[in-house]
């Protein structure tokens, strides 16, 4: 019995662990872009936007960064029964106030940064749509919440939370393009970029369906 809960306990963590690698990517080219702010860096055609204007990116890096690593706890269905209270505290008190500012000033900076040349006009409606998608669908789920449907406030922070994931999908989108082809276009880019946020939109979807798939198929059981 007690080895049995223990097989079951470990499999409930495969999944954060690999949101959390997921991660890792973005996490980590984050923190090397705030250790160069800190640095007193040349100023570069790479780097000028963020040191002419550096508080709507160190927003953007540490929100994301705690949006995306204590967002992967919250796939541990056990670990969110037995700590309840930890799982609103996060979620209320710095998930939603970090995908927010996350979303926020990543569309300023979409707005108003001088954006590289490859940025075209194609990423940058990607970035509004889905920057507003995910906007949305955390402040839905908020709403959700303090309604106590708390399936639907699942959901809904399934979607803000694969949108904000984007960026590690995108790694692995762009690396074989780079390994067979070398550097995209300015519209491979944005069609690159895209299928990071539909590749992990489409997963959310994929599993919102089957748990309502196995929720009807239990009903229906008990008739």
């Amino acid at each position: 019995m007690n080895s049995t809960k223990k097989r079951t306990n470990k499999r409930e963590w495969i999944i954060p662990v690999l949101l959390i690698v997921l991660s890792l990517v973005p996490v980590i080219a984050g923190a090397a872009r705030l250790n160069e702010l800190a640095s007193n860096p040349q100023v570069t055609p790479d780097n000028a936007r963020f040191i002419a204007s550096p508080g709507p990116v160190v927003i953007h890096i540490v929100s994301v960064t705690l949006y995306s690593l204590l967002g992967a706890l919250q796939f541990a269905p056990g670990f969110r029964r037995r700590k309840t209270h930890w799982h609103r505290f996060v979620g209320k008190w710095v998930l939603v106030p970090c995908g927010i500012a996350a979303v926020l000033s990543g569309l300023w900076m979409s707005q108003f940064y001088d954006l590289p040349p490859m940025d075209g006009g194609l990423l940058y409606v990607f970035r509004l749509v889905f920057g507003v998608g995910m906007l949305l669908s955390i402040i839905l789920g908020a709403f959700a919440a303090r309604r106590k449907d708390y399936q639907q406030h699942g959901n809904w922070m399934m979607r803000g939370y694969a949108i904000g994931m984007g960026a590690g999908t995108q790694v692995f989108t762009h690396v074989p393009w780079l390994l067979f082809f070398g550097a995209p276009d300015e519209l491979t880019r944005a069609l690159l970029m895209g299928a990071g946020w539909v590749i992990n939109l489409a997963f959310v979807e994929w599993v919102i369906y089957r748990k309502k798939a196995q929720a009807s198929r239990s009903s229906l059981a008990y008739v």
